[in-house]
């Protein structure tokens, strides 16, 4: 499997990102490569309406895209948290969508207690459960929130961590989220 770095491949210069993705596509081929493209609303994004070059421009970049995802005979995979963004006719040409929901409680409470390193001392009054509960945190979400509080409790220069804590460093990612 290749993870597709997008800054390599997308570029401000016109023909670039069609030069590099052709390179791309070429080496997949030939090496039998799946190819994994990790935020792919930025590359496979909708084209739109020309009001100036620079639309038109992209556009042909989504087009040239559209036939190397097309003609690539390869296993191609893309992740997105943002379907919409995406141009219908990509979505056409896949085989198979998956959607992973958010993590229901009782996940929550497993990613939770997974996430934090074993150098870290929770206090009694961490009620993780109940954390888990109220709030509909991803993995990402929570990994956030656990590196916030270790970091903080780094800084502190105690591996002590209270539950106060972990509702800080909730309060501080919902807040990222515009929650």
């Amino acid at each position: 499997m290749y993870r597709v770095d997008l800054s390599s491949v997308v570029s401000k210069y016109i023909g670039e990102t069609e030069k590099n993705l052709s390179s791309l596509f070429d080496k997949a081929n030939n090496k039998n490569w799946i190819l994994f493209f990790d935020e792919a609303d930025a590359l496979f994004g909708k084209r739109t309406g020309v009001r100036d070059a620079h639309d038109k421009y992209a556009n042909q970049e989504v087009s040239y895209l559209l036939q190397r995802i097309e003609s690539h005979a390869g296993l191609t995979i893309l992740a997105s948290n943002f379907k919409n963004n995406m141009d219908d006719a990509f979505i056409r040409r896949f085989n198979s969508i998956v959607y992973f929901p958010p993590p229901r409680a009782e996940d929550r409470l497993q990613l939770w207690k997974k996430a934090f390193p074993a150098a870290a001392k929770l206090q009694k009054d961490v009620d993780l459960k109940a954390v888990a509960e109220q709030y509909e945190l991803t993995g990402s979400h929570i990994l956030n929130v656990v590196q916030y509080v270790c970091l903080s409790a780094l800084d502190r220069g105690s591996p002590q961590i209270s539950q106060a804590d972990i509702l800080r460093g909730v309060k501080r990612e919902l807040e990222k989220e515009g929650k």
